[in-house]
């Protein structure tokens, strides 16, 4: 599994790094049910990095758009990460005002699920360079 792709968004999947798995976003994610379809797929990840002791390297500064549907994917998918006890890292480009939005939101619902016992995860935040 090197890649994943369902309608118009591809993860691609990048082990190089012996301690991550970095996994880009790519395209759109658009579904209504993005946990039906990104759900299995992030399970194999989830076994794959905590079997290893790696971390998960999300990078979104690609990524063209996703829905709210996605948002509440991600809490989901990044509880299960803290679950697992594998460590989570997400990158996402500031100069885009929709992932700057979406990203501090949510921070803040980690934040607040969290109550201090969360999953381990952390933003960091860029501007990708004007071409």
């Amino acid at each position: 599994m090197d890649r994943f792709e369902a309608d118009d968004l591809v993860i691609r999947v990048d082990r190089d790094a012996p301690s991550c798995m970095r996994l880009d976003w790519l395209g759109r994610s658009d579904s209504r049910d993005p946990i039906q379809v990104i759900g299995p797929f992030f399970d194999q990840v989830l076994t794959e990095a905590a079997g290893y002791h790696r971390f998960i390297d999300m990078h979104f500064e690609a990524l063209e758009h996703f829905n709210s549907s996605t948002i509440a994917t991600l809490i989901h998918l990044i509880n299960s990460a803290g679950r697992a006890n594998v460590a989570m890292r997400i990158h996402y480009d500031t100069g885009l005002r929709w992932q700057a939005l979406a990203f501090d939101a949510l921070k803040r619902a980690i934040k607040s699920f969290a109550q201090g016992q969360g999953p381990q995860v952390d933003f960091f935040s860029a501007q990708a360079p004007k071409q």
